[in-house]
């Protein structure tokens, strides 16, 4: 009894050191993967020419085929062992010359406003649009009208995102679909033109954009839809309450082209022990045309190719093939983030894990994950590593959408959640530039994705895809 007990103890002794051990090797190597990024970081520079050098990266667009010749070189330099695009047709929508409003209260008596279209909208005829309003809290608000209020107006849709949610992402989904859905659903009243306050919590002049659908309406029944800046939104309500009958004019100039040939970028580092298991990280390439799209989403973009980067310069060899993907078309189709995974299912290609960045490029706070119970209790076990650089928040929720599709391929799917409260400000708006981007926020970022990706490569995930061939 005695010696069994003395082997017990020697055991204990020997897996509580060896648990040390790994601790401290992986505190080591995460300590120099921030410092690599923190000293020596090449995110930044790359966001700075994908954003004022190229610019604005709407699908189809010239600049997003710049975009693409230009991440595929910068990945080559790298010395990965593969580097590819892969072939995604995309929709190609393009906004013309500039939107222009203005809300008249009489006769020879009106105000600018600030509006731009939303992704995906018609035009307005060549002489614009103009129209009494109707102001609306949503599209469950359309039906309290009906079509004899709403017919030959311009529904307004201003319902706010909700400030007393500390979560603005999920602010942000409680009223994003009076924009997606909204012109659709005010054109079944007989509306003939649809305004949406933008998707913000800052009160300023810059209208957001962002993707609409008709859904199957009829080409000859779809109305032009604009987003008008929270400034603007808040003064035509206002005009309202006391005109009435006051009118709105817009003129918007975009315009639906066939779909295009663009291209996923995707560069690998092949695994030294388990070859044919794929890790991928990514962001997507494409952004709106409004601004240079730094937050949304070039900052992901260059903050998954720093993670490959990261490796490299450390002399990481990892066991599983790493691959970055650079996704096209997240913004107004999703196209790039189904081909992958499409292309993933054909070839039997086993995933194990996918980390997304589409959140910003401000100070990482955590991941969120789209996992099993095992899984994720793996992943908690190494939150004290993540401690020192104060990264604090791993919740199970969402990960992201271009990586959405390898859900039932990727047994934990995971996004980058960094500090949100700014987001909104720039999302899909003219404001969305560089020099809204803080170099030392971007480069955490990198670090913290490459920590997590270090960890997931090095002990893996508890439970596999098991019905995927390798």
């Amino acid at each position: 009894m005695k010696q069994l007990l003395a082997l017990f103890f020697i055991s204990l002794f020997f897996s509580e050191t060896y648990s040390q051990k790994v601790n401290t090797q992986d505190s080591l190597t995460i300590r120099s993967i921030y410092d690599m990024a923190l000293l020596n970081g090449k995110s930044y520079e790359w966001l700075d020419y994908l954003s004022n050098e190229i610019g604005g990266r709407l699908s189809g667009s010239i600049q997003a085929e710049q975009a693409v010749k230009y991440t595929e070189a910068e990945l080559n330099k790298l010395g990965l062992d593969k580097v590819w695009l892969q072939p995604v047709m995309v929709p190609k929508w393009t906004r013309g010359f500039k939107e222009y409003a203005y809300i008249e209260t009489a006769p020879g008596t009106s105000t600018v406003a600030n509006i731009c279209a939303l992704g995906g909208s018609v035009a307005t005829n060549d002489l614009g649009l103009k129209a009494e309003v109707i102001e609306v809290q949503g599209i469950e608000d359309l039906a309290r009208y009906g079509r004899a209020q709403i017919e030959g107006k311009i529904v307004f849709y201003n319902r706010p995102m909700r400030a007393d949610l500390i979560h603005t992402f999920e602010a942000y989904g409680g009223c994003v679909d009076q924009r997606y859905s909204g012109a659709l659903e005010a054109a079944q009243y007989g509306a003939v033109g649809v305004i949406v306050r933008s998707m913000t919590l800052r009160l300023d002049d810059f209208p957001h954009t962002g993707t609409m659908s008709y859904g199957d309406l009829p080409a000859d029944k779809r109305i032009p839809a604009c987003a008008i800046s929270t400034n603007g939104a808040e003064y035509l309500s206002s005009a309202l309450k006391i005109k009435p009958d006051l009118k709105f004019y817009f003129k918007q100039n975009c315009k639906v082209y066939p779909d295009v040939q663009s291209y996923n970028v995707v560069g690998e580092i092949t695994g030294s022990k388990y070859p044919n298991k794929y890790i991928v990280v990514g962001g997507h390439l494409d952004s709106w045309d409004l601004g240079d799209g730094s937050h949304d989403d070039g900052a992901g973009c260059v903050q998954s190719m720093e993670v490959l980067r990261l490796f490299k310069q450390i002399k990481y060899k990892p066991e599983h093939s790493i691959r970055v993907v650079l996704f096209m078309n997240e913004e107004n189709g999703l196209r790039g983030g189904n081909k992958y995974a499409e292309n993933a299912r054909l070839k039997n290609e086993q995933h194990i894990f996918a980390l997304e960045s589409d959140a910003g490029g401000f100070t990482p706070r955590g991941f969120s994950f789209d996992t099993d119970d095992a899984n994720f209790e793996q992943i908690l076990s190494w939150k004290p590593l993540f401690k020192p650089y104060l990264i604090h928040y791993f919740e199970k929720g969402g990960s992201g959408a271009d990586i959405g599709p390898l859900k039932g391929n990727a047994p934990v799917l995971a996004g980058l959640r960094p500090d949100s409260q700014r987001y909104f400000d720039y999302h899909h708006a003219e404001s969305d530039t560089f020099d809204a981007v803080n170099k030392r926020e971007l480069e955490l970022g990198g670090a913290t994705m490459a920590s997590l990706i270090y960890l997931i490569d090095k002990y893996g995930v508890v439970n596999e895809v098991s019905d995927i061939k390798n």
